[in-house]
């Protein structure tokens, strides 16, 4: 695989890793595609699906202000703005009210996320992974289920997620992307919430499996929330497989550099380092990419410039 402007790169997740692959493949002058999961229910997104009956548009968003042309414009900072009072405002992001006001205008979401785009002058695309208004469920043991992803992001003793309905369907262009690709990354973030509800999506992970190029994931390089507590890179990988068949990774990226052991996660509790045995992810067949990828400053992020530099490598020498 030749490293050219033309390179077509595919970046799958959601939350806040998925912007950061996003910002590191524009640096590295790629233009990507993202396709964002739709599962999201928390916060300013979860009350405009609730009131309004529209896609979550939060991490759309954030995925569109990674990608536009100006990163420092007044439209992104206004996009960004959220509110911090009031009654039926506070919590809601401007630019999701604008996401529900054009959807609404323009007469569907998707028209409308080629509208804030073409405003933002995206250097790339981004894609629903599905149309289809899914939900959250995870498997917590006893018989017991939890409904919705916000939920679900703060339970420990997750054992397996699904979208319901289960048969909700790719977004078309979305799996065209991936069939086509160059390069497939599966981006950091939650991985029950935010990461494998994209592979329930039925057609995604076929379309996965199927594309002739190297498929890697980014691995977290500290624990960010509930949901992924004392779990190491391996079970990472372990949890993404099991929901997902053969076929859809060949390689995993770690982290490999200083970090401290702990750090205070936005949360409130105490994010941990991710451990990885990279000796037993070469035995399941994977290759490991192991580079300096983590943001001193924020542990709990990647650093882009880290990124860009290692996306470039991996396309020059490709993973087969």
């Amino acid at each position: 695989m030749t490293e050219t402007a033309a390179t077509r790169v595919v970046a799958i997740g959601g939350g806040t890793g998925l912007p950061i692959v996003l910002r590191a493949l524009k640096k590295a002058s790629l233009r990507p595609t993202a396709i964002v999961t739709m599962a999201d229910d928390g916060g300013s997104s979860g009350k405009l699906r609730e009131e309004l009956g529209i896609l979550p548009p939060g991490d759309i968003r954030n995925c569109l202000v990674a990608l536009a042309a100006n990163p420092n414009s007044e439209l992104v900072h206004l996009l960004q703005y959220r509110f911090p009072m009031g009654r039926t405002l506070a919590e809601h992001s401007l630019g999701n009210l604008v996401i529900a006001g054009m959807t609404d205008y323009e007469g569907g979401f998707v028209s409308a996320l080629r509208t804030l785009a073409r405003l933002l002058d995206c250097q790339g695309t981004v894609l629903p992974s599905t149309l289809a208004d899914v939900n959250l469920f995870a498997d917590v043991g006893s018989d017991s289920f939890l409904a919705g992803q916000a939920r679900i992001a703060r339970s420990e003793r997750i054992r397996r997620v699904h979208l319901e309905p289960r048969d909700a369907p790719a977004y078309a262009p979305a799996k065209a992307a991936i069939t086509t690709a160059d390069l497939l990354i599966i981006s950091p973030g939650s991985l029950f919430t935010s990461i494998i509800p994209n592979l329930l999506v039925k057609g995604v992970a076929a379309a996965m499996v199927a594309a002739d190029c190297p498929k890697v994931l980014v691995l977290n390089t500290m624990s960010m929330r509930a949901e992924t507590t004392g779990m190491t890179g391996n079970d990472y990988v372990e949890a993404l497989l099991a929901h997902a068949p053969a076929g859809i990774i060949d390689s995993v990226l770690v982290h490999d550099g200083p970090l401290p052991e702990t750090t205070p996660s936005p949360a409130g509790d105490v994010a941990r380092r991710v451990v990885y045995d990279r000796g037993a992810l070469e035995a399941t067949g994977l290759k490991v990419w192991a580079a300096d990828i983590a943001s001193l400053d924020q542990p709990l992020l990647h650093d882009v410039a880290k990124l860009a530099k290692i996306f470039q490598l991996i396309i020059r020498e490709g993973t087969k």
